[in-house]
């Protein structure tokens, strides 16, 4: 059996592609992976998660992102669409397209099954690297869970688990508290 050898492409070459597609594709070291679709689950605490953010970021110079906003990292040359992202501040983009964001400060992942464990894992190492990242969430969707990663002042991280659904995060760098039961309205 024979496979065809592996095509790599600069990031600039990924961008003009990634700008006319139809669908989003991740980048990283110069391979390109296409992303499916989310369940309705999935996207339906995306939008829950969106919606709690601007409710409670509204006055706080603050913006929220969905999943069409682009994030580069890099250091490890990814270009990614995570579920949610907030920025408080100076926002920096990439090029004029202001369609792909360097510095966010808070980060969510809608865990599913086939990128759980990408998401926990080199995903969120790539995401450490990112010097105005401090917040990272990831939202379960089969059962009440929100693991909270939170990076300390000597560089580490954090973590707490949130499995109740009249719990709150308190989430320092935005000045803000994300109840859980917002997230989950609809869903439980």
């Amino acid at each position: 059996m024979s496979t065809s050898p592996t095509v790599f492409i600069s990031p600039d070459e990924y961008l003009e592609r990634e700008r006319h597609a139809i669908g989003k594709s991740e980048y990283l070291r110069g391979e390109i992976f296409a992303m499916s679709g989310a369940s309705r689950r999935h996207v339906r605490l995306e939008k829950n998660v969106l919606v709690a953010f601007d409710r409670l970021l509204e006055g706080k110079g603050c913006e929220t992102y969905g999943s069409n906003m682009r994030v580069r990292v890099s250091p490890v040359g990814l270009y990614t669409y995570p579920d949610v992202t907030v920025t408080c501040g100076e926002e920096q983009f990439l090029d004029a397209e202001v369609d792909t964001l360097l510095n966010p400060l808070l980060i969510v992942e809608v865990l599913s099954k086939s990128t759980s464990s990408y998401d926990r894992g080199e995903k969120f190492e790539s995401y450490r690297s990112i010097p105005s990242f401090q917040e990272y969430l990831t939202v379960a969707q089969d059962r009440v869970q929100v693991e909270y990663w939170e990076r300390q002042n000597t560089g580490q991280w954090l973590l707490t688990v949130y499995p109740d659904a009249s719990a709150a995060v308190p989430l320092p760098a935005l000045g803000i508290q994300l109840p859980l039961a917002d997230i989950y309205r609809g869903i439980l």
